[in-house]
Formats: C-alpha cells, structure tokens, sequence
C-alpha cells in the first residue's frame, strides 16, 4: 500500500551537560495519504520529537525518514527548509502569530517567504469556512484563543500542503473549542485530502482520527483503527 511518511529505526538524542535523553528509539512507523492520524503518549515520550522529525526540523542521528518519497535525512538544513514551505503546513499549541501584524498579514507570511502565489479563491473558501472574513484586520492580540487557532488552522492550509502537522494543537483551548478545532482538522482532511497528522494527550480528540498510534519511551508501541 502506498505510504505518504514512512520512517524506519529512526533514532533521536538530546545530549545534555549532564546526561543524553533519547528521545526516539529505533522509532518506525507508516502513513497512508489522505489520512488522519493522532499520535498519543505521555509527556517525555518522543511526540512532539517524532513530529519534528517528520516534518524536517530536526536532524535525526540515525534511520529513514521519506516524506513523499523524499528521504528528509539526506537533504542540507536549507533543502529541509524548502522541502517544508512547499509540502508541509504546521499549527502548533501556541498559535505561533506574531502579534504585530494583522491576521491577513500573518496568513500572507508563508506566501512571501516562498515568493508564492496566492490561489484567491481557494483562500477566500477556507476563510468563509473557518469563518475569519470579518477579523482579518484585527491582531492577534484582539482575538480568542479559539479564533486564533482558526487563523494558524488558515495559514497551515491555505498554501495546499500535502500534509499538515498538528502538535497538541487544543492544548490551550476550552473544550468547545477543542472539539471544534478537530472538526475543522477532520474537514480539511475531507475537502482538500490533506494528511493529517495529530499529536494530543486528549484520548476522546485523538479517537476523532482514522488511526491512533501510541507512543511509549521513543517508539510506536501500538496502533488503533477508530
């Protein structure tokens, strides 16, 4: 079957004054396209490590990482860098906006440091559907957190990636919005046949998801079909 990240025995160590932690351990795993995957654990397991490794932020020690079919592992930190712009679409637990520019100017970010063009179209669709039309002149400063966490949801999406990576992106929203922010996930999967790939410690939000993998001490201990 066809697979759009495929990682294989990747090992990951944070070298520390006094210690070295190892935060992936002969991890392995794989992801079909179009798909919704939550990846669960406890704290200090190696989520938010795996997802960094699979979207290229990090250099591994050892293993393979093919990201549609690009091994990550071989490319410079600059080629990781464009491989991200034009494949991969990141919302993070803390919004990550920068609070002096507008919201239109936060989501048109991405575009001018790829020197893209804007499909305005399917930009204004995402919008509507996310309900941002009438904010896009506020600051971040000026919105709930809920609504801050459509905006990153936007500017994830809007560049068409194949693939978005979501790290504890609920973390700090009311339940309300949590479930709402999943919804959101679980249609962009729908609409645009993104893969979606989700790290929570939420169970009943990661049950949303097509597939659950359960991280334990750097590794994929287990995975569930929902």
């Amino acid at each position: 079957m066809e697979t759009i990240v495929k990682l294989q025995n990747v090992n990951k160590v944070y070298k520390g004054i006094t210690k070295a932690t190892q935060a992936l351990r002969d991890c392995s795993l794989e992801i079909q396209p179009s798909s919704f995957t939550s990846i669960i654990g406890k704290s200090g397991c190696g989520k938010s490590t795996l997802l960094n490794a699979i979207g290229g932020l990090i250099e591994v020690d050892s293993g393979s990482i093919c990201v549609k079919g690009t091994e990550l592992t071989t490319l410079s930190r600059g080629e990781r860098a464009a491989f991200r712009r034009n494949h991969i679409g990141f919302i993070f637990q803390f919004f990550n906006l920068l609070q002096e520019l507008t919201v239109m100017e936060n989501l048109m970010i991405p575009f001018d440091l790829n020197r893209q063009q804007v499909d305005q179209e399917f930009m204004n669709g995402v919008l509507q559907y996310l309900e941002l039309q009438d904010i896009l002149k506020k600051f971040p400063y000026e919105l709930s957190g809920g609504e801050q966490q459509r905006v990153s949801i936007a500017r994830a999406i809007i560049r068409k990636p194949s693939i978005i990576l979501a790290d504890e992106p609920t973390g700090n929203l009311d339940r309300k919005n949590a479930k709402q922010v999943v919804s959101l996930l679980r249609e962009c999967q729908r609409l645009y046949s993104q893969t979606i790939i989700m790290v929570t410690h939420d169970m009943d939000l990661a049950k949303k998801a097509d597939t659950m993998l359960y991280m334990e001490d750097g590794q994929v201990m287990s995975y569930e079909t929902t």
